[in-house]
Formats: structure tokens, C-alpha cells, sequence
């Protein structure tokens, strides 16, 4: 019986961690834990880390014209218009990130911080809901997105007040 628990253990830690490399199973996390096979992607993912960009744009748009179906590289590519203040574009890119993977706990999370950069508080808390269903546990997204949501709670009581 003890070495089918440890085989058991031993397979779900095993799968855990190909999960992680390959980008959390669509979680979209850390960009320094993301790995593919696809070196464009990886190059993508560099260039996050790097905060260029229109590389990121370049990059993820050749990897979703080859893979439509790329959730992580959507919301790449949403976060690096966010980044570039392109927000109607970074919209389409997160949505289309949720529609191929309802529970890509990444472009929950930046999708809520998009949200709030124009205003739409109630928008961003809806996220905020919907990482607390996919977070069992206490997730690194919804934890990001409860505090950047308390920040601006309390910029826009300070502004409110004056």
C-alpha cells in the first residue's frame, strides 16, 4: 500500500512540475517560469522580461499565427499593449486568451489591472471573483489583483475626499 501512495505522490509531483514548465497549464504566471518548444515563444517570453514590447507583439503575434489556440501567447501579447497604453487592443488579446482558456488565472489578473487603469473598478473586481473560484489555495494572480484593487480604492478616496 506505501509504494502505491508514493508512486501516486510521485506522479502528481512529477506532473506538477511539467505543468510549471509549460507555463502552469495555461495560468499564465511568471514569465521567467514559462518554457516551450516553440523558440519564438521563449524568445517572446525574453522580451517580456525585457519590457520590449514590440518585440513581445512581434514574437507572440508569429506564435498565434501559427497556434491560434495559445492562450499564454493572447495574453502576452494583452499585457504588452496594456504596457503600451494600447488598451483596446490589449482587451481584445486578454479576451481572447479567457475564450480559448476560461481558467487562465493570468489574464484574470491582468485583465482586473486593465480594468482598473481605465476606471472600470466593478469590471476588475468581477476578475478578482472569478480568481478566487480558480484559486483553491492562495494564488500569486489573486493576490496581485486584490491589492492592485485596495491601491486604487484608496487613490480614488483620497481624490474623492479633496
Amino acid at each position: 500500500m506505501k509504494c502505491i501512495a508514493r508512486g501516486v505522490v510521485a506522479t502528481l509531483i512529477l506532473c506538477s512540475g511539467a505543468a510549471i514548465a509549460a507555463g502552469g497549464g495555461g495560468d499564465g504566471g511568471d514569465a521567467a517560469q514559462v518554457v516551450s518548444a516553440d523558440p519564438e515563444f521563449n524568445q517572446g517570453v525574453a522580451a517580456v522580461e525585457a519590457k520590449n514590447w514590440p518585440q513581445v507583439i512581434a514574437r507572440m503575434g508569429s506564435v498565434v499565427a501559427r497556434d491560434p489556440k495559445n492562450a499564454d501567447a493572447w495574453n502576452y501579447m494583452g499585457y504588452a499593449y496594456r504596457q503600451m497604453g494600447e488598451m483596446d487592443k490589449s482587451f481584445k488579446n486578454y479576451e481572447m486568451a479567457l475564450q480559448l482558456n476560461p481558467k487562465h488565472r493570468g489574464a484574470h489578473e491582468y485583465l482586473g489591472e486593465a480594468f482598473l487603469m481605465v476606471g472600470k473598478l466593478a469590471q476588475a473586481e468581477e476578475q478578482l471573483k472569478a480568481l478566487d473560484k480558480l484559486c483553491f489555495l492562495p494564488c500569486e494572480e489573486y493576490s496581485d489583483l486584490k491589492e492592485h484593487i485596495a491601491k486604487y480604492k484608496l487613490e480614488h478616496q483620497a481624490t474623492a475626499s479633496r
